[in-house]
């Protein structure tokens, strides 16, 4: 994989042009792209920027997310050459850092569970997760530095587990959903992949300004719960051994290491994301379900179809459960600084058929809490396994410090 930190590095002290960086990028696609298909169109000649801490970055973005020089189709036959003349917020905020937009990522269509035809480049019987599996496999496959996803349930923190790579999922509203498809307002997150804790760091602090999320040089050691979330079912072997292995990593690098409880509400919480998600869903796809219904994709369009039944008192009574739970949370961040828990509920599964189950990040998604994935073990066949550490909202500078140092103690085991 390409460390964006360490490319920094090297184009600052001028051992390598932007413009070369640029075109490291583009010999990988091209030779691996044809294989892993995370792109759906990419630029033929970018260009590197002169100026900015992101000059000489390639960076992938999702195909829900509006560029002006790409289409955005969204995975979706409804929008097939669909050409925005406005690049998305989060885009704009990449170009002005100085980061050269190289391509569109594949998406499941809508950011829902109908997949894409996206190999996992760890293993390729294998699925990379959705619905962010274009900018998760490009990562992984050490095509480009840096790419954009969107987490509704789990479809960051879960596909950067499957393919064994770092991502954030920010607090949210920490970046701005302007010009990205909705699917959930309540929800939708706008996350970042790449090779390292670090490399999200300086990727995130660059487009959103904020020199904060970098950290500091001290090296304390976190407080660190550690959570199974038992309402959402018990977890694979391998998840199992992830967290198990992280903790005591942590715990011989000096941190306090305990298990803690959530708070009763936080299964009710965890039950009624399905309600606000799917109730928003019908309203963000009104044209799309209702004018185009025969051209949705198959399994959101069943998704729709299943759940019409969701009143807005049903809406009503789930928002009010969710902000009792933001609150009942708050508290529980009082007795440790990061939670670590699973990020998904085992490796990828086999087959592109299905994505994988998000069950172990609807909650905090909700909850609109910092999370971040880091690599933990690699099961059989090669396949990776994710943990993730998760903050209180708008810790994201400490979600990213405490990741950081359970990434390198697993690094020293």
């Amino acid at each position: 994989m390409i460390s964006l930190a360490e490319l920094q590095r090297h184009i600052d002290s001028g051992e390598l042009s932007p413009d070369a960086a640029i075109a490291r990028s583009c010999d990988a696609i091209d030779a691996q792209d044809k294989t892993i298909g995370a792109f759906v169109c990419r630029s033929e000649k970018p260009r590197a920027a002169g100026t900015g801490p992101l000059r000489g970055v390639a960076v992938g973005i999702k195909d829900i997310i509006d560029t002006s020089e790409f289409p955005t189709e969204m995975g979706s036959t409804i929008y097939r050459g669909w050409q925005p003349r406005a690049d998305a917020s989060v885009v704009m905020m990449l170009k002005q850092a100085g980061a050269t937009i190289i391509g569109k990522t594949t998406t499941t269509a809508f950011a829902a569970t109908d997949p894409t035809a996206t190999l996992n480049p760890r293993n390729h019987d294998h699925t990379p997760g959705g619905s962010s599996s274009g900018s998760a496999a490009a990562v992984a496959a050490g095509m480009i530095p840096l790419a954009l996803g969107t987490q509704t349930g789990g479809s960051v923190i879960r596909p950067a587990s499957f393919c064994g790579v770092a991502a954030i999922k920010p607090s949210f509203h920490l970046l701005p959903k302007v010009g990205v498809k909705c699917f959930s307002w309540t929800l939708d997150t706008v996350g970042l992949f790449a090779a390292g804790v670090e490399d999200l760091a300086h990727g995130l602090a660059a487009m959103a300004n904020r020199p904060e999320l970098l950290g500091d040089a001290t090296n304390s050691t976190p407080r660190i719960g550690l959570v199974t979330q038992e309402f959402a079912c018990a977890p694979e072997a391998a998840s199992e051994e992830a967290l198990r292995v992280a903790g005591v990593a942590a715990e011989r690098a000096g941190a306090s290491v305990r298990a803690i409880a959530l708070p009763e509400i936080a299964a009710e919480a965890w039950r009624i994301h399905t309600t606000i998600q799917q109730f928003e869903a019908h309203q963000a796809f009104a044209w799309e379900y209702r004018a185009n219904y025969d051209a949705m994709p198959p399994l959101l369009r069943g998704r729709l179809d299943e759940s019409e039944h969701f009143t807005p008192a049903d809406y009503e009574e789930a928002r009010a459960i969710a902000v009792r739970a933001r609150a009942a949370l708050a508290e529980t961040f009082e007795e440790v600084d990061v939670f670590l828990t699973f990020s998904a509920p085992g490796a990828a599964p086999k087959g592109i058929d299905w994505t994988g189950d998000p069950r172990f990040n609807r909650l905090w998604t909700l909850m609109g809490v910092p999370c971040v994935n880091i690599p933990a073990i690699i099961a059989d066949g090669g396949l990776p396994v994710g943990v993730q550490v998760i903050a209180r909202f708008g810790d994201d500078a400490g979600a990213l410090k405490a990741a950081r140092f359970v990434e390198k103690a697993l690094k020293r085991t």
